[in-house]
């Protein structure tokens, strides 16, 4: 069993990701145990392009290891798609969660169309070689303050229809059984087993 090297630098991510995939592979890592590696250039236009950047990218450096990297982001309807995939950034190069956070609320601040989701695109490589692509999204919205301390990123921010609470609020179980990552996270699961 070949050990899953995923291409983030969020160790959020990384548990995420190990939470839902279990014991498919011998062990998970990130980038966060291989200083040497610089960050790829996330300079895509759509999260598939980007994911695909970072897990050719990673790849690279790592060419005997099975490379995962995800791309995602906060779609607000009202605000035109935005931040898109900008948003671990929305608030400049290097913002803090709490700053990108209270850019949004400040945009939203007269919006009554409050609508927006979260969208995921992993991208596994393994060689230089990219091997899957698989999506998924969750469609929900804007609180107008945050609501609890869970999760991470717009989480406290974000309602997923057909709930009273927010990522921020939910169970990590909940949140994975209903989040975008763990639905493109599944639809992988399908695709290595050959069932995609």
């Amino acid at each position: 069993m070949s050990r899953l090297i995923v291409a983030t630098h969020n160790p959020h991510k990384t548990a995420e990701i190990q939470a839902i995939l279990g014991n498919r592979f011998s062990s998970y890592l990130d980038l966060t145990c291989f200083p040497g590696i610089e960050p790829a250039v996330e300079d895509g236009e759509t999260f598939e392009d980007n994911a695909r950047i970072k897990a050719l990218h990673a790849a690279r450096f790592l060419p005997e290891d099975v490379v995962l990297a995800d791309d995602s982001g906060l779609e607000v309807d009202a605000l035109g798609g935005a931040p898109g995939v900008f948003s671990a950034r929305y608030a400049g190069p290097g913002a803090t969660d709490a700053a990108n956070r209270e850019k949004l609320l400040a945009a939203m601040e007269t919006e009554p169309r409050r609508s927006a989701r979260f969208r995921c695109v992993l991208a596994l490589a393994q060689g230089g070689e990219l091997l899957h692509i698989a999506s998924g999204s969750v469609e929900g919205e804007i609180l107008p303050t945050g609501q609890g301390e869970g999760g991470f990123g717009y989480d406290p921010l974000f309602r997923p229809q057909g709930h009273d609470a927010s990522f921020g609020v939910l169970s990590p179980g909940t949140k994975n059984a209903l989040s975008h990552r763990g639905q493109a996270l599944r639809e992988l699961v399908k695709l290595l087993d050959g069932k995609g």
